[in-house]
């Protein structure tokens, strides 16, 4: 190498140690969000000295194609030291506010979609559902009523035949009318104890 690119080379790995040092500030600022995972928090501890490794070697091989001395890595190391030394308390006041920004930003656009959109659609399927319930009992109600029209002559028919049978029939009738609704009084209060004990 040239004397040339040998003081390039110093100063790129300088300002290469700077990054890492604001990268690493970054990293450990948001490991709070995987570390109680361990295999997640392994893996991007991997991924994260993986991916700077990767960076500071391309950086390295456009400056001088890729020879790494001792010179270079005392270099990075200055460039780590200088960012810890001189700016790692400005940047964490800035990392700070910049994310609090984002965060305000992000909660600002969350109740803005919430109040123009998501609000409205739960109100428009709100109305159409009490819409299709009050039509289902308006339906309901003409057809209770529709029927009632219609088997008001029968049930007189019926009374009318009723009457007209003798004792006996009428007695059994009656026995077979109680029967019923004292069986459908024991199934409904078996229903209603099932369901409570599901419930």
């Amino acid at each position: 190498m040239t004397l040339d690119t040998q003081f390039m080379t110093m100063f790129v790995m300088v300002l290469s140690g700077f990054y890492l040092g604001i990268a690493l500030e970054t990293f450990y600022r948001f490991k709070s969000f995987w570390k109680k995972n361990v295999f997640l928090s392994y893996f991007m501890e991997v991924l994260f000295w993986t991916s700077q490794t990767v960076i500071l070697f391309y950086v390295l091989f456009r400056v001088n194609g890729g020879e790494l001395r001792f010179y270079i890595i005392a270099a990075c190391l200055l460039g780590f030291a200088i960012y810890q030394v001189v700016a790692a308390k400005l940047y964490k006041k800035l990392l700070e506010y910049i994310i609090r920004v984002i965060a305000a930003i992000y909660h600002f656009f969350e109740r803005l979609i919430q109040l123009l959109l998501i609000n409205p659609i739960k109100w428009i399927i709100s109305m159409l559902i009490a819409l299709v319930l009050w039509l289902i009992h308006l339906i309901g109600i003409i057809l209770l009523f529709s029927l009632k029209v219609v088997f008001f002559p029968i049930r007189g028919l019926l009374k009318t035949i009723y009457s007209l049978l003798p004792k006996k029939i009428q007695s059994f009738l009656l026995n077979i009318a109680g029967f019923c609704s004292t069986m459908k009084n024991i199934t409904t209060k078996w229903i209603h104890f099932i369901w409570s004990k599901r419930r």
